[in-house]
C-alpha cells in the first residue's frame, strides 16, 4: 500500500482541522497530527520550558517526534494540520515525506479574507495554543503581514485549492478515491 501525506495549508481560521477531523473520518487508515494541539499541550503542562522567543522548538520536536513514530510504528495515511504558510519549511515536510516513500497532497484553503474575519468573530475556539499572540485577529494579521507563499504544483503528487468552503466534500472524495487507488 502506497502511504498518503496529505498536509492542509492555510491562514488561520480557514477550515484546515476541520477538513482534516472529518477526512480522517472518511479514510480508513489515517491518523490527524496536529501542533495546535501540540501547542495547547505544552502550554498546559510545559509552560516552563517553551521558548519565549523565536521558533517554539518544544512544540516542533513534539510534533516531529509524533509524525516518526506514526511512520515508522504505523501504517497510516498522515494528515498534517497546521498553517504550512512558508515554502521552506513546507519544502523540507514534503522531501522528508518523499524520502520516507509518501505520496504527498497539499490541500491548500485560499479562501476570502473576509471570510476569515467572519469566522474569527464568532469563534469559541480556546487561544491556549497562543505563545506570541493576543488573539485569532492577530494571528491573521500576522499571517497576512508575513506575505506566505502559494503551495506549487510541481512540487507534490496532487495540489488542491480550496477557495469555497462548499468545495471541502468534493476534494474529501478525490482525497479518498486516490487512496484507494493506492492499495
Amino acid at each position: 500500500m502506497n502511504r498518503l501525506m496529505i498536509m492542509t495549508v492555510g491562514k488561520t481560521h480557514s477550515g484546515k482541522t476541520t477538513f482534516a477531523n472529518e477526512l480522517e473520518s472518511i479514510l480508513q487508515e489515517a491518523i490527524v497530527i496536529d501542533q495546535d494541539n501540540h501547542a495547547e499541550f505544552i502550554n498546559k503542562h510545559y509552560m516552563k520550558l517553551r521558548p519565549q522567543e523565536g521558533p517554539n522548538k518544544l512544540k516542533f520536536t513534539v510534533t516531529n517526534t509524533i509524525v516518526e513514530y506514526a511512520i515508522e510504528q504505523s501504517h497510516f495515511h498522515i494528515i498534517l494540520s497546521n498553517s504550512n504558510l512558508h515554502n521552506p519549511a513546507r519544502s523540507n515536510v514534503l522531501r522528508y515525506f518523499y524520502e520516507k516513500g509518501f505520496k504527498c497532497i497539499i490541500v491548500y484553503f485560499d479562501l476570502p479574507t473576509e471570510v476569515l474575519i467572519e469566522r474569527i468573530e464568532k469563534t469559541n475556539r480556546p487561544k491556549t495554543i497562543f505563545r506570541n499572540a493576543s488573539s485569532y485577529q492577530e494571528v491573521l494579521e500576522r499571517q497576512e503581514m508575513s506575505k506566505p507563499e502559494e503551495p506549487s504544483e510541481d512540487v507534490v503528487n496532487h495540489l488542491f485549492v480550496i477557495k469555497d468552503p462548499n468545495e471541502i466534500s468534493d476534494v474529501i472524495q478525490q482525497i479518498k478515491t486516490i487512496s484507494e487507488s493506492s492499495i
